[in-house]
């Protein structure tokens, strides 16, 4: 009887300490003082003096949970326009479902149909486990609170850049197309920007990247970003082999904060 009592509480203890360490785990908050659910970004895409297609990025809520916690649906698409649909019509979908305290995602989807070249990616984190898992069923192991290719737009707006200094380089991990990358965004300066929506004062930085993989040089991405409350990336400019794009504000709605860095006339 003895031996069964024993056996009764070492089961118990080993069940209490499941219990403790399956909720022990500790998610990073971010401060998120920069977007709001019903915020609506619409990008245009222009190479040379051509719009070649436009973006929209869209905060949504969302009933879905992750490991209990609440979330936002975060969406990105992005399609060509007029006479680009011609020779090479794109249609992209991103979507990334982020929690909503610590702005690091749950799960992603991406579509992307570009030129008749698709891709279909499915992504569960499961990062009380330190896991990503695909939808083809393969599982790797990554860093607490990894970021996505889209939750990245979002949480790299939370970053705090009150006594920031030219020079200063912001990193977070990544994870896209199966594998662990470190991003790196590096301050170059303050800057008034002319767009057709007119004139904005911003803060300029360069991706910090691997040379030879993307771009020859970090100085070949160039992007704009709203110095004020709301950190909305204004202007991107990328150099590319036959020329160079840009993708521009066009137009915005369901901002967080007022649009103090637009420089009226």
């Amino acid at each position: 009887m003895a031996m069964k009592q024993i056996i009764f509480i070492l089961s118990l203890f080993t069940l209490l300490i499941g219990i403790t360490s399956s909720t022990s785990i500790s998610f990073p908050n971010a401060s998120n003082k920069a977007f709001k659910t019903g915020e609506k970004l619409k990008y245009l895409i222009s190479y040379g003096f051509i719009d070649a297609g436009e973006a929209i990025l869209e905060v949504n809520s969302t009933t879905k949970k992750g490991n209990n916690r609440d979330l936002l649906h975060v969406k990105g698409t992005g399609r060509t326009l007029g006479g680009f649909n011609a020779f090479f019509k794109v249609l992209d979908t991103y979507e990334s479902y982020i929690d909503k305290a610590g702005v690091f995602p749950w799960e992603f989807v991406r579509r992307v149909n570009e030129g008749g070249y698709k891709i279909e990616q499915d992504y569960i984190f499961h990062h009380h486990k330190y896991k990503v898992k695909t939808g083809e069923g393969k599982e790797y192991k990554v860093p607490m609170a990894i970021q996505d290719m889209m939750s990245s737009f979002y949480y790299a707006r939370t970053l705090n850049f009150k006594n920031i200094k030219k020079g200063d380089v912001f990193e977070f991990n990544c994870f896209m197309d199966e594998e662990v990358f470190l991003l790196k965004i590096k301050y170059v300066g303050e800057e008034d920007i002319h767009i057709r929506k007119g004139k904005f004062n911003c803060l300029k930085f360069v991706p910090v990247i691997q040379t030879g993989r993307l771009f020859e040089d970090e100085n070949d991405v160039n992007f704009w970003v709203t110095n004020d409350a709301n950190r909305i990336p204004i202007l991107v400019k990328a150099k590319i082999p036959v020329g160079s794009i840009k993708m521009h504000l066009v137009d915005w709605d369901g901002l967080k904060n007022e649009f103090t860095s637009k420089i009226e006339k």
